[in-house]
């Protein structure tokens, strides 16, 4: 089911509500384990056949939680079965998602014939590495017992469940449990609503609305230079609305329920280097990768050297974790390079003067985002042989078109890039605090209230007129 849907927006999420707050009053339990039965219902309405596999997923990882937790004085089985739970969550991971993969790579260097076509769960990558981090954190001694419907509604909780973000217990279990959350609160429900409506808006009127000029770059026909760098520039902003309307809307529903998730998304396009634009794009999935990859594997502990080696695994992998492909991968390793480089440059080249700090910092920002759009060429390209002549006409200014047609995009990328670059993202309109716990507080003293609430209804309304049957989120693919 999609958040971008009527069967959401005027059924579902109603009936999830209402079902909520109603059995709250019955105790805690009761509106656990109903937000779980209903986050089940969310993922069978279109991935039926999966949920018996999430469930396993859940009574498994569960199980070895339990006893990584329970057997604390006994380092060596516990090792063992850190060992084992982490292994069968890839392995369950790694048929479903690099299966076919593997064997497309085998045929094309032996000739065996051997072709496997798997259905990819919805949302695999992303409850695999939760409960991976749960899993480690139980090991090295940092969870506490949780029942299991407490659990499973961690792992299964739908705002997160298809794309993110990537929950840590620690932050998401116990708010389940304040008795807050089980009552409706009026001041969260409306300041849920405007920023779903603003994540609406962003998905339905400009990540759809520009979706037609990326075929310039990326369809069957080869580009001319200006055609190249209109798709792809076009692409990376449908990207960014779609996951940042994504993103929007999680939240938003999310704080409907009473409970805060993390920030995800953080204007990352007014990242002055690369090392921002990982600390503001996915921001979940850089700290997964962050503390469960590139920390263990040694981070900066051991030499330069090994630290771009360390990147340089982490984003590879990274990479690949958003698709079995080798674009995906070239993807992964170009960011790591990007970093290498940023880390080697803060290590050995001067600070700018302080009188050329603002134009530093402008050509910061301007070299920071065409490095990567250069990169989302590889993401969204279908093979390397298609990225590389994308990228090699956006390199060759001698082969332009740019007739009526290419003036009009580009006047409609700078409207985008402007939005992008200069308006406030919607956690600054909104005073989302994911760490206070807080959100809304200047809005319900502003005088300007009921102009913004009419602002509000009025982003619902086109976003909801702007709803495309099919519409799916980009990162639903991962």
């Amino acid at each position: 089911m999609l958040f971008n849907s009527y069967q959401f927006i005027f059924l579902f999420l109603p009936a999830a509500l209402l079902g909520y707050f109603l059995f709250g009053r019955l105790g805690n339990l009761a509106s656990v384990v109903w937000l779980a039965l209903a986050s089940l219902a969310f993922y069978a309405v279109s991935n039926w056949q999966f949920v018996p596999l999430l469930l396993g997923s859940v009574a498994f990882n569960y199980v070895i939680g339990f006893l990584l937790i329970s057997q604390r004085p006994r380092a060596v089985p516990r090792r063992a079965i850190l060992v084992a739970g982490i292994a069968f969550d890839l392995a369950v991971l790694g048929t479903f998602k690099y299966a076919g993969f593997l064997a497309a790579n085998l045929n094309a260097l032996f000739s065996t014939g051997v072709t496997i076509d798997i259905l990819l769960p919805v949302g695999i990558s992303f409850y695999t590495f939760t409960q991976i981090a749960f899993l480690v954190d139980a090991y090295r001694g940092n969870v506490a017992h949780y029942a299991l419907p407490h659990y499973s509604l961690f792992v299964t909780y739908f705002p997160h469940l298809i794309a993110g973000p990537i929950l840590h217990h620690s932050d998401i279990i116990p708010q389940f449990d304040r008795s807050e959350a089980q009552r409706p609160d009026p001041h969260l429900i409306l300041c849920g609503l405007i920023i779903f409506a603003i994540g609406l808006f962003k998905k339905t009127a400009l990540a759809d609305g520009i979706q037609p000029l990326v075929a310039l770059a990326f369809g069957p026909v080869a580009p001319t230079f200006d055609q190249a760098w209109i798709g792809a520039l076009a692409y990376t902003f449908q990207l960014y609305f779609d996951f940042s309307g994504y993103c929007d809307m999680a939240i938003g529903i999310s704080l409907m329920f009473g409970i805060f998730l993390p920030l995800n998304f953080n204007s990352p396009y007014k990242a002055t280097s690369i090392i921002d634009f990982w600390r503001r794009w996915h921001m979940t999935l850089s700290q997964f990768l962050r503390d469960y990859l590139y920390i263990p594997l040694g981070g900066n502990r051991h030499g330069r050297l090994m630290r771009y080696v360390n990147l340089m695994l982490t984003m590879v992998l990274g990479g690949l974790w958003h698709g079995a492909a080798w674009t995906f991968a070239a993807w992964g390793a170009l960011h790591g390079l990007y970093l290498c480089v940023n880390h080697a440059w803060n290590s050995y080249v001067p600070r700018v003067s302080p009188r050329f700090a603002r134009p530093a910092e402008l050509a910061a920002l301007i070299l920071t985002f065409a490095s990567v759009v250069v990169a989302w060429v590889l993401f969204r390209a279908d093979s390397m042989a298609s990225a590389i002549l994308i990228l090699s006409r956006m390199a060759d200014p001698t082969r332009i078109a740019f007739g009526r047609g290419e003036m009009a995009d580009v006047m409609f990328i700078v409207v985008y890039a402007g939005i992008a670059w200069f308006a406030p993202n919607t956690q600054a309109i909104m005073g989302y605090d994911h760490n206070k716990r807080t959100v809304g507080e200047a809005i319900a003293a502003w005088r300007w209230r009921p102009a913004f609430l009419y602002a509000g209804a009025a982003l619902l309304a086109f976003g909801i007129l702007g709803i495309q049957p099919h519409s799916e989120f980009i990162y639903f693919r991962f």
